[in-house]
């Protein structure tokens, strides 16, 4: 099991790039030895029995035939259109010329 002192807890802090007081580094090396121990405690399970899984459930994706179809005409989609140039939207500029 890895010790968890002082310096891995400035080497997590360089990574992630954030600083801790010292109250904070203390709280973080006990929520830190709290993982390691869960950790430990699951490896002791004997796993030799189980079948390993690819999928969490034996639930099948049904997914429909990809065929297009019109689900809104042009007119219906431009009705709401703040403003329109025939069957376009129209929109502020936006992109200057150097």
């Amino acid at each position: 099991m890895h010790k968890i002192d002082e310096i891995l807890i400035d080497k997590l802090c360089f990574l992630s790039k954030l600083s801790f007081n010292d109250l904070e580094r203390e709280t973080m090396k006990n929520d830190l030895g709290m993982i390691l121990n869960l950790v430990q405690k699951i490896n002791q399970i004997s796993t030799d029995e189980v079948e390993p899984l690819i999928h969490i459930t034996t639930e099948i994706n049904r997914f429909r035939d990809d065929e297009p179809q019109i689900t809104l005409t042009k007119e219906e989609t431009l009705t709401n259109a703040p403003k329109r140039d025939s069957d376009y939207f129209r929109v502020p500029k936006f992109v200057e010329k150097i």
